[in-house]
């Protein structure tokens, strides 16, 4: 490459400077223009994107945001050599939710990019990279609820200092927010109340309990309904629980 430069430098042309170093006229062109090198840039930047094992900022705002979209309805799987695919599945109906799973899991991992595939019913939002499984400790064999799910102090320390978004993430996908409906027989008739209120629904035990010290932080009301279900009904609850979750939309 060097030699190549120096030809270049004395002002032959790259055909030329491709002959006397037996190599392709692309070569020469990428040596010459710097294409190569910036290349190499981007694939060492690439090999050394991850916050765990090479120190790189984490956003963690969105990371508590991803934390929560990946316990709630997310997985990982193994791809091609050491490659691994997250993938988050967000209802088809829900449109603002599969723009902001996008973007907070490209915040978290920006040198990877980011893709949709549309399934039955839902679109799947996915993302490839070596290290999402650094990110995500969680991850292992079999179903969520079939194994211990528990944080590590790092993950513990992000979601303490983001409990709101770590929150949005789990009612997001594994949640809703609506309207309950009540029917009372009173003297003057029958009259009936509604009242919105949250719910979160999951077969893991652990992320249930993840769900409701999350909601202890934020100092929201909750309760169970059934063995996995819990939800927030008081006007007061829902009222603070709307500053950091809200509808999907």
């Amino acid at each position: 490459m060097e030699r190549a430069l120096r030809l270049s430098a004395q002002g032959l042309f790259d055909r030329q400077v491709a002959e006397l170093c037996e190599v392709s006229i692309g070569a020469v062109q990428k040596w010459r223009t710097g294409a190569r090198r910036a290349h190499e840039d981007e694939d060492l930047r690439r090999h050394h994107s991850c916050p765990r094992c090479h120190g790189r900022d984490l956003d963690h705002v969105a990371y508590a945001h991803l934390l929560g979209l990946y316990l709630g309805d997310g997985h990982i799987v193994r791809c091609r050599k050491e490659v691994f695919q997250l993938s988050l599945f967000c209802g088809d109906g829900w449109p603002g939710l599969i723009e902001e799973a996008g973007q907070t899991m490209a915040q978290t991992m920006p040198t990877s990019s980011v893709s949709r595939r549309q399934r039955k019913g839902c679109t799947e939002v996915k993302s490839y990279s070596k290290h999402w499984v650094c990110l995500f400790p969680q991850h292992g064999p079999g179903m969520k609820h079939q194994r211990e799910i528990k944080l590590a102090d790092w993950q513990q320390e992000i979601v303490e200092a983001h409990p709101g978004m770590f929150a949005r993430g789990l009612f997001h996908s594994d949640g809703f927010r609506g309207m309950n409906y009540v029917r009372r027989a009173l003297p003057s008739g029958v009259r009936w109340y509604e009242y919105p209120r949250y719910h979160f629904k999951n077969e893991s035990r652990d992320i249930l309990a993840l769900c409701c010290e999350a909601l202890d932080l934020l100092g929201v009301a909750w309760r169970f309904n059934n063995r996995n279900e819990l939800s927030v009904a008081k006007r007061e609850a829902v009222e603070l629980l709307d500053l950091y979750v809200g509808p999907k939309y």
